[in-house]
């Protein structure tokens, strides 16, 4: 049983590897500011963060899927996933540019969030493509010490621009991170009990994609 992973994410890669899943990485080329736009069109309302991971984890594993039949390949196994970071109530995701990951570092040291995963899981092992999701969250505190000089640094390490909040608890940005409530999996992307549970769902063994050697 092999998994395909709709993402780039080196964080989410390095998370499956860890647990001994070697997944087949075809990134998804999902529009995701329209795809947020259009689905807020449609509902006449600002979605909320939950569905806001849902809807785009949903794209990039359909989007994914597109991609492998185009191929002419076949998949067993399809995950889409996506990550976002509430604070106040406002929903954050990548900072992209240095300026904007200072100024959320500024307004969350010694403060406590929310990180939400989302996550969409397609079977294609039967007569038709079968998906379901479902969406993990973990409240994440920041240390309250924390000095300019130090955001200063951070920043300029360039990790926190392309993850969702501006931090990691993988890798530069644990040593800022306090506490965590929940699942600490869903803060670096991906809810390794939830993605267990969903494969258990379809009908699989969670065993079934350990593929590294040493895993068996």
């Amino acid at each position: 049983m092999r998994l395909t992973l709709a993402s780039t994410s080196p964080a989410r890669l390095a998370l499956l590897r860890s647990s001994g899943i070697e997944p087949i990485v075809v990134p998804s080329s999902v529009d995701e500011e329209r795809a947020v736009d259009d689905a807020t069109l449609a509902a006449g309302a600002p979605l909320a963060p939950d569905e806001v991971v849902a809807l785009l984890a949903r794209a990039k594993a359909e989007a994914a899927l597109a991609v492998v039949r185009g191929r002419g390949e076949a998949a067993d196994l399809i995950l889409g996933g996506d990550s976002v970071f509430v604070l106040d109530g406002v929903v954050h995701g990548k900072p992209h540019t240095p300026e904007r990951a200072r100024e959320r570092w500024h307004a969350q040291r010694g403060r406590t969030g929310t990180l939400y995963s989302g996550h969409w899981l397609i079977d294609c092992t039967g007569a038709s493509p079968v998906g379901i999701g479902a969406v993990a969250s973990a409240e994440v505190s920041f240390a309250d010490d924390l000095d300019d000089a130090e955001i200063d640094a951070y920043v300029a390490s360039g990790e926190p621009l392309a993850v969702a909040g501006a931090f990691t608890i993988d890798s530069l940005g644990a040593a800022f991170i306090t506490r965590i409530e929940g699942d600490p999996s869903t803060v670096v992307g991906l809810s390794l009990p939830t993605l267990r549970r969903l494969v258990r769902t379809l009908g699989h063994d969670w065993h079934e994609l350990r593929n590294r050697r040493g895993a068996l």
